[in-house]
């Protein structure tokens, strides 16, 4: 499917549902154009009525009440236009404004069923743009652009019936020179469509420039500071920001040069049809008191004529933008959504435990990660998962919660493969404790309930003491309802840690994944978030995933990782006796704390 029709595909989507208000509009506009249209008729036969007036002047016979009659129809007719475009525009922007919020709705809608690889592989600039810049040219384009191609089209077609049913002659004068305004505008649209699709796919590019190294928690911009790369990282912006210069001088320079060639034209057309009339007189194929009012007629009608290509060919840019944005917010919405299993089996605890069954995976078809691995945890137990980086610890992590599905073998909860498993189920029965922990704009109370928007208050400060961070977070100024956000520098990384684990003790989970919790913390911080995870594992089936091997010592079982392939397991004491890869780990690791 070429990218205007699915752009087209698009828009017809969302305003099919408001098809009475759209059928309103169109037969609004057909009363407004209709009315335009009519109005040079008249105009020209107040001009005919105003030569006759003087002629029979003379005569002693003259009457002004045809010039009166004519007059105000006239003004009749662009009366009942304004009206009518008023009217219209009040309905369209009534369902414009619906449409788009349908719009916007249902991409941010998307986005929380989507797969996580596609937030792996697209950053989060290109995302915002969607979101921000596609979204801007859509709704400027629904405001303006649609009603301007509706009654504009009605006006074109109306006046072009109405010119040959009064002087068929003067008609053909006056759409003389379209083939060759389409033509260049063929062409110049055809150039400018490319460049305008460019253009938003530049910016993308920028924003993701601009939120990896700029915005991305700030953090970016402080690494660039302190490694003296300021001068760099603007020589960078540059190169995207030149290259969405070029795209965006290019689009609006190929789409704004039909302006200014259709007001030429026009203005060409209208000497052509005031000689053409001119002739008709002097060659004696009209009247003179009939061929002055008819010249005028067709001098109103040239302007008329060429008003909708003008028009048209103004907000040419816009139109492009627009369909650009409904093609890459079409795109996002072809994306597949997660494999819900709508009949699928509801879980309520655990009672037997989890396991990896021959389990073979890669975020890529042709790079395998996880080779075979199997590894089980029973109900109750805790299991730590140790390796260096890159041998697929956190790989396991995103597979147990069905963030990815495995390439071949099984991730079991109970013996039932997760991918029988509704979706929602198996998330209730799940709590991760991330390495990057996330504060959301709010309370602090209101983040240590999001996985449980309805408990209580007493729920929400026992999980904060379960977590240590009840005693931090009294000495905030409103308390529990301080108002903070993920870019606030009230919480350490190490109590931001320390809020997430409060928040998974809240929503009470029978199985726990916790991914590097200790990690980027100090030594008193790493203590403190210690006991939280004893508390919070205590009872609990539990996958480790650790860095810092003293935090899994007392674990019921370890398994060591590297290359993507298990090479030991046992408790602690075991394998520090095997002297193998995880005693290398350990004795290295111990010789630096």
């Amino acid at each position: 499917m070429s990218n205007t029709k699915k752009a087209l595909r698009y828009f017809a989507k969302y305003l099919k549902p408001y098809w009475k208000g759209i059928t309103i509009v169109v037969i609004l506009s057909l009363i407004s154009s209709g009315a335009q249209v009519m109005a040079p008729t008249y105009l020209g036969r107040s001009v005919t009525a105003l030569t006759t007036y003087l002629v029979d002047l003379k005569k002693g016979t003259a009457s002004m009440n045809t010039f009166y009659s004519a007059l105000w129809s006239m003004f009749l007719f662009y009366l009942l236009s304004q009206i009518a475009i008023f009217i219209a525009w009040m309905v369209m922007s009534k369902f414009n404004a619906d449409s788009t919020n349908d719009m916007r709705e249902n991409l941010f809608a998307k986005f929380q069923r989507m797969l996580v690889r596609y937030f792996d592989t697209h950053q989060d600039g290109k995302l915002l743009s969607l979101l921000t810049s596609d979204w801007d040219n859509i709704f400027n384009a629904m405001n303006n652009a649609i009603f301007e191609i509706i009654s504009q089209g009605i006006m074109f077609v109306g006046t072009i019936i109405v010119m040959f049913t009064i002087n068929s002659t003067l008609a053909w004068t006056t759409i003389a020179t379209t083939p060759f305004i389409l033509i260049i505008s063929v062409l110049l649209m055809k150039k400018a469509r490319v460049y305008i699709d460019k253009q938003q796919d530049e910016i993308g590019d920028l924003n993701g420039y601009i939120t990896e190294y700029i915005t991305e928690q700030i953090n970016g911009e402080k690494v660039i500071i302190t490694n003296g790369l300021r001068q760099e990282s603007v020589d960078g912006f540059k190169v995207y920001n030149n290259k969405v210069r070029i795209a965006l001088f290019k689009g609006q320079f190929y789409s704004g040069i039909l302006f200014p060639l259709m007001n030429g034209l026009n203005l060409l057309n209208l000497a052509i049809v005031i000689a053409m009339g001119s002739w008709m007189i002097i060659s004696g194929q009209i009247s003179q008191a009939i061929g002055l009012g008819l010249i005028v007629t067709f001098v109103e009608y040239s302007q008329v004529y060429f008003q909708p290509l003008t028009q048209i060919t103004s907000i040419y840019s816009m139109i492009q933008l627009a369909l650009t944005g409904a093609r890459r917010l079409a795109t996002v919405e072809e994306q597949k959504d997660e494999n819900e299993v709508p009949n699928g089996k509801v879980i309520s605890g655990l009672n037997h435990g989890v396991k990896l069954e021959n389990v073979h995976f890669g975020y890529n078809k042709d790079k395998e990660i996880l080779h075979g691995v199997n590894i089980s945890v029973d109900k109750g137990q805790s299991v730590a998962l140790v390796g260096p980086t890159g041998s697929g610890k956190t790989t396991i992590m995103n597979l147990l919660n069905r963030f990815y599905d495995v390439n071949s073998g099984k991730v079991t909860f109970d013996g039932t493969d997760v991918r029988d498993i509704q979706l929602t189920s198996l998330r209730n029965n799940v709590g991760i404790v991330l390495q990057d922990s996330v504060l959301f704009t709010g309370t602090v109370a209101d983040n240590i309930r999001y996985g449980k928007p309805n408990a209580s208050m007493d729920e929400v400060i026992s999980a904060a003491k379960q977590a240590n961070i009840h005693d931090f977070i009294e000495t905030l100024p409103d308390g529990y309802d301080t108002q903070v956000s993920d870019a606030s520098s009230i919480f350490s990384t190490g109590q931001k840690q320390l809020m997430s684990i409060a928040r998974t003790i809240l929503t009470n989970p029978p199985f726990l994944i916790l991914d590097e919790a200790t990690s980027n913390v100090d030594t008193v911080t790493e203590e403190k978030i210690q006991k939280a995870m004893d508390t919070v594992i205590a009872g609990r089936t539990s996958f480790v995933i650790a860095h810092r091997l003293k935090t899994i010592l007392n674990s019921n079982k370890i398994v060591v990782l590297k290359d993507g392939n298990v090479i030991e397991e046992g408790s602690h004491e075991a394998l520090l006796k095997e002297k193998g890869f995880y005693y290398k780990l350990y004795t290295d690791q111990m010789a630096f704390d």
